[in-house]
């Protein structure tokens, strides 16, 4: 593996800033490494929902660099802190922040993404119903979940988002997917 130390370097100037709120490093590390292990390997596009200060999105890039990554932050300050990062990490060719809402990207880019990614975004009725848009076919929406199994919530949000279907808990990671389109 890749040494970490600009990663975290750059992850503690984010933190120091009070975009991240984690106490270890480390341990926010580790959990953005779970959504890495379930990003299938043939995924090119993801796309980070709400990125805040970077997690998953900023390890998402620099553990996977064959990926494009598009981080969505409303907050103009916090995207400007990802941009210095990803300049910093030296990931501007394949990485890109949007400084917007995710409605916004939705508009623009809908069904665009192999992989959608939200930690901390929103309650499951909105993350998925913008999955939904963001996700092209064949593609997965890896959501954190807290520890409870909160089957019958995503069971109830996916009602109004048809077209993906629940893959169930995997390492606190929700996995939705959207079936490929028949040719």
């Amino acid at each position: 593996m890749a040494d970490d130390a600009p990663l975290y370097s750059a992850l503690g100037v984010i933190r120091a800033r009070g975009a991240i709120g984690e106490r270890s490093l480390a341990d926010a590390v580790a959990h953005a490494d779970r959504f890495v292990s379930l990003i299938p390997p043939d995924a090119r596009t993801v796309v980070d929902l709400g990125s805040g200060g970077g997690l998953p999105g900023l390890v998402i890039a620099w553990r996977r660099p064959d990926v494009h990554v598009t981080m969505v932050e409303r907050r103009a300050t916090r995207a400007d802190l990802l941009q210095r990062a990803v300049a910093g990490l030296q990931m501007s060719d394949r990485v890109a922040v949007l400084a917007t809402d995710v409605a916004v990207v939705c508009r623009q880019l809908p069904r665009s993404f192999d992989v959608v990614t939200a930690r901390s975004f929103g309650d499951p009725g909105l993350t998925a119903g913008f999955i939904d848009q963001l996700l092209a076919p064949d593609g997965v929406g890896l959501v954190s979940e807290p520890p409870a199994e909160r089957t019958d919530v995503w069971a109830e949000a996916l009602r109004k988002s048809p077209a993906l279907t629940d893959g169930g808990l995997d390492l606190g990671i929700r996995r939705l997917k959207r079936p490929a389109v028949a040719t």
